[in-house]
Formats: structure tokens, C-alpha cells, sequence
């Protein structure tokens, strides 16, 4: 007879309830006796953190760190998803639904890829399997060239090692909407995660006929799509330029050397110590390459080789850092300078060509430069913003598709190093940025011209914005407490007007995102508009326990924008505690 828990939500586990749900775990989680393992060795605090609440379901799916509980990443959290997520979608397809699979180099993104296989295949649905490393992108297109329900993606990104995810697609190649995640977040009210696993090995997959291996014609469709981003359109360019690539032990090594040796790229040395998969990131336990430690290697692989340029992708393969030679270093550029590079080349291009689409839209994350806004403005783009998350930036694409005029869409970007340039995928996209950055620079190299000189040619015509982001950490169920009482305090004293000034700049405005502004829905973000067009935006990061600070510094030139971030960064920080 199934277990209950008093008859309570399962996403509600009060403190005292917490011992019953370890001890249920105890008896009834035998299928991973590394999980029962982990069990028995917990201290209160460890059972505390594991137990007080189920990890939340949103229109990111899951995320969180792998272990035993109802709030860790492990098979029963992904069964009880995918049984939830199962039964929507017979809801709404019937038993015409299908769903593509794919994972990264995370630990377990294999195990928990084919857990989710044998429960959507024991509910009746086809499921698309990729049969080895699929990087976001491939997911994101496999969903619609394939005519899928849906699509999974087990990853965390560029979480650290102890994180794994369950990323979820719609029909459209789109993370899922609110609407959907409403819908499956009731499913799981109702389901018990340690009854949802198939009675089947999560292994073996003993469903015939019900899971296929993704054929590696999509992945050549896939690449097809990527060759018809190029912007170069037969212009001169030194594809010989010397290119140092690191897939910090992600999935991009293959599809990343594929798409840039086609192109042409044939000095190019990827770093062998992260070339391979490997989910403990040994070499960059944060494998993020937005960070110049998770650069390190590459970086000094291009000090060894004389390098021109320095490529990263992040495990799933969806976002992309980038170093250039700086005088006898190298410099790592940000998201945002790399970001408007990347738009300002794309322009240029199309313009020069004639290729420039019928109202051309640059679609934006809010927290992202202003900056972009101004260089679309010369080119006559128009510019959307759009909250944080590029599930925004692929529903823009998507509502475009709707309205038949997909093709406006000119490119999309994220600070967090993300981008975008096709409407084949709704997604980041690692694989079609690293073309694109190489194309670019090889096109500025072959006319004397470095990307640092075309950033600084930028400024000059634009103004000068400098960026930084800042993060602190709140772990577990009290870190989460402070959290909201630390945003809770800064709405009060920035709507009361008490928040003094930041690097000598007066608070001009103070913007609350939580009822939904400028044409954006709600969301947990306020923004301190400074004197002088500088500018601090604070919000909770939705996929970690962290809360993000985005300075945004306004200079005559950029040393002193540079000094002015500085300072803003000094005092936000006081401010805030």
C-alpha cells in the first residue's frame, strides 16, 4: 500500500515532518543504494537542508544539487518530473506526444536522461534519445525538426560540479511557459516522487519500440542551420588566425571543432586537459566562462602558442567566453562586450550586403547594456527588452514566427555571455557564437584592426557603459530567508527614498519590477537609476541561491567609467549589507 505523508502537498514539508519524510526515504528508496547510502551518513542539518522542501518545478524545470531528498537533484525528483510532465502532455497530444532527450557531461546527466526515458516511455510516450553528449542547442532543435511534444535537457549548465538539472521544451524549441509549469506543478502536488520510478531498469530501457536513438541526420540538419549564419557572405577574412578552444569537459568539443573547421578555421588547438567529458570539472571546479578562472588553461595554452584568440564554452554549450591578446596578456571581454561586438558586426554586415531584413529586431535581456539599444538605434533596429532568461528572448522569436515575420529577427543576447543570431533554436546557442566570434575576428584581423580597438571605436561613437556583476551566495533554507528579507529591506528604503548615494551618483528613480513594468510582467527586480545615466539593478538569480548585482557605469572614456563602477560596486554593497 502506498506510503503517505499525513495527506499533506508534497511541495509542503513542515520542520516537524521533516524525520517522518527521512525515515520514509530510508525504507522505501532502495533502487540507488548510493542515495540510501548518503542517507544513513546525514547529520540533522544535512537531513534539514535535504528535506525541507521538494526542489521547485518552474518554467526552468529543475536545478539543484544531487544528492538524497525531495529538494536534491537524484532519480526520484527526475521520475516524479517526468511522470508529471508525461501526463500533461497526453493531456493535451494524446497518445501522439513524443519527447527528445539529451544530456550533458554532468554526473548522473546520463543516469537521469535514461530515468526519464523509462517513465515517459512506461506512460506510452515515443521518446527521441540522443544516444551521446548533446549540447543545448541540438535539443532545442531536435524539438521541432523532429515534430516533438516537448524536449528535456538534463544539464546545469554552468553550475558547479554538484549541480545537475532538468531543462524543459516545449513544442516550439522554447522552455516551457508559466501556464505549462502551473500545470505540471499541481501534477506534482499529487505524486509521490518515490512511487513515480519504473518498476524497469533505468538502464537497460526495456521499452522496444517506445525509445529511439536521435539519427545523426539531425545533428547534420543542425549544422546546416549554423553554415546559414555566417555574415562574412564571401568578404575577405583571415581564417587562419591561431584560436585556442576549450570545452571545459562539456558537450562542445565536437560540434564546436566541426562547425569551425568547415568554416575554414585550421589553426585551431583545443586544451587537452578539458578536451574529454568529465563532470567533476577537475581543472575549473566552476566551469564558467564568464570567470577567468575557468579560462585559465586556455589561456595559458595561448601564451604558450602566441594565440590570437580564446574560445569557451560552458558544459550544455550554450553560452561562450571569449580572451584576446591585450599587450603581452590577454583579456577576457564580458558578455555585454562581446555581446554588442557581435551586433555591431552582424549590422555592418547586413548593411553592407543588403541583407538587413524588413524591420530588424534586436531582442534583449533587461539587465543586459544599454548600450545595444544605441547601436541597433544607428542601424535602424529596433530594440526589445525582455526579463532575464533567454526562454524571453525565445518566446520574442517565437511570437515573431507566429506572425510570419521570423525573419526581423537579427540577434539576441544575454550579459551571462549568451547569444544568438538564427531562429533555428530558442535557446543560447555556444555553437553558433563561436562561428560567429571567429568570423568576426578574423574579418577585423584581415584589416589591421583588433577587437579591443573596434570596443574602444564603440565607445567613442556611443558612450561609454562599463559592467559588472556581483554575486553572494544564500545556501540552504535559512540563506533563502535572508535573501528575501534583504530584498524585502531594499525595496523599503529605496521606495522611501533612503538610499544614499552610490559612487558619489544621486538616485534619480527607483524602479520595482514585482507588479510588472515598461510592458514587462512581474518579477523579484528593483533598479536604482543613478545621476549622470549610471544605473544598479538587483534581482535573486532563478536557477541558484544567489543574489545578482548588474552595475552598469556611464564615463566619458572608459578608464573612468571604470573607476566610477568601482566605486558604485563599493557602496551598493554597504548598502545592501
Amino acid at each position: 500500500m502506498k506510503e503517505s505523508r499525513n495527506d499533506m502537498p508534497f511541495e509542503q514539508i513542515l520542520p516537524e515532518n521533516i524525520k517522518i519524510e527521512y525515515d520514509r526515504w530510508l525504507r522505501l528508496a532502495t533502487a540507488d543504494p548510493q542515495l540510501i547510502s548518503e542517507l544513513q551518513t546525514m547529520t540533522d542539518s544535512q537531513i534539514e537542508d535535504a528535506f525541507y522542501k521538494d526542489l521547485e518545478f518552474g518554467t526552468a524545470g529543475l536545478r539543484g544539487v544531487m544528492g538524497a531528498g525531495t529538494n536534491r537533484m537524484n532519480i526520484y525528483t527526475v521520475a516524479r518530473a517526468s511522470a508529471c510532465l508525461a501526463e500533461h502532455l497526453l493531456s493535451q497530444y494524446g497518445g501522439g506526444a513524443a519527447v527528445v532527450i539529451g544530456y550533458d557531461s554532468r554526473r548522473n546527466s546520463d543516469l537521469f536522461a535514461r530515468t526519464a526515458a523509462a517513465v515517459f516511455a512506461k506512460k506510452g510516450l515515443k521518446v527521441y534519445l540522443w544516444p551521446h553528449l548533446s549540447p543545448v542547442p541540438f535539443v532545442s532543435f531536435s524539438v521541432r525538426h523532429l515534430k516533438a511534444s516537448a524536449g528535456i535537457m538534463i544539464t546545469a549548465s554552468h553550475n558547479p560540479a554538484e549541480y545537475n538539472g532538468y531543462k524543459v521544451y516545449g513544442p516550439d524549441g522554447c522552455q516551457i511557459t508559466e501556464a505549462v509549469a502551473d500545470d505540471v506543478m499541481r501534477r506534482l502536488r499529487r505524486t509521490d516522487a518515490l512511487m513515480a520510478l519504473p518498476v524497469q531498469s533505468t538502464v537497460a530501457l526495456p521499452f522496444e519500440g517506445l525509445i529511439e536513438p536521435v539519427d545523426p541526420s539531425v545533428t547534420d540538419a543542425f549544422m546546416k542551420q549554423i553554415r546559414s549564419c555566417s555574415v562574412l557572405y564571401g568578404d575577405a577574412a583571415d581564417h587562419h588566425c591561431s584560436i585556442v578552444y576549450t570545452p571545459l569537459n562539456g558537450s562542445g568539443y565536437l560540434p564546436v571543432t566541426r562547425a569551425l573547421t568547415e568554416a575554414g578555421f585550421d589553426h585551431l588547438t583545443v586544451v587537452e586537459e578539458q578536451r574529454l567529458p568529465d563532470g567533476d570539472f577537475p581543472t575549473c571546479p566552476t566551469p564558467n566562462p564568464e570567470n577567468r578562472q575557468a579560462m585559465t588553461l586556455a589561456i595559458d595554452y595561448a601564451r604558450r602558442l602566441s594565440a590570437d584568440l580564446v574560445l569557451a564554452t560552458d558544459p550544455d554549450c550554450d553560452r561562450v567566453g571569449i580572451a584576446v591578446r591585450d599587450g603581452e596578456d590577454y583579456r577576457l571581454l564580458t558578455g555585454n562586450e562581446t555581446g554588442i561586438l557581435l551586433l555591431d558586426f552582424i549590422c555592418s554586415q547586413k548593411t553592407k550586403h543588403g541583407t538587413m531584413p524588413k524591420d530588424p529586431v534586436l531582442i534583449k535581456s533587461v539587465v543586459t547594456t544599454d548600450l545595444a539599444g544605441r547601436i541597433a538605434k544607428r542601424y535602424g533596429v529596433r530594440t526589445v527588452n525582455v526579463l532575464t532568461g533567454f526562454k524571453y528572448i525565445g518566446e520574442q522569436i517565437s511570437s515573431l514566427e507566429q506572425k510570419g515575420c521570423v525573419d526581423s529577427f537579427l540577434f539576441g543576447f544575454e550579459e551571462s555571455c549568451g547569444y544568438l543570431s538564427g531562429s533555428h533554436v530558442r535557446d543560447k546557442d555556444g555553437i553558433n557564437a563561436c562561428l560567429l566570434i571567429c568570423e568576426m575576428f578574423s574579418y577585423y584581423r584581415s584589416r589591421g584592426i583588433s577587437l579591443l580597438q573596434r570596443l574602444e571605436q564603440l565607445y567613442k561613437e556611443h558612450g561609454c557603459l562599463i559592467h559588472t556583476v556581483c554575486s553572494f551566495a544564500f545556501e540552504g533554507s535559512q540563506g533563502f530567508a535572508r535573501m528575501q528579507k534583504t530584498m524585502a529591506a531594499l525595496r523599503t528604503a529605496g521606495s522611501s527614498g533612503l538610499i544614499g548615494p552610490l559612487g558619489g551618483c544621486r538616485v534619480l528613480e527607483f524602479l520595482d519590477y514585482s507588479g510588472g513594468l515598461d510592458g514587462l510582467p512581474g518579477a523579484d527586480m528593483v533598479k536604482l537609476c543613478l545621476t549622470g545615466g549610471s544605473s544598479v539593478i538587483v534581482r535573486p538569480s532563478g536557477t541558484e541561491p544567489k543574489l545578482k548585482l548588474y552595475i552598469s557605469a556611464a564615463g566619458p572614456e572608459e578608464a573612468a567609467a571604470r573607476r566610477l563602477e568601482q566605486r558604485i560596486t563599493e557602496d551598493i554593497k554597504k548598502q545592501i549589507g
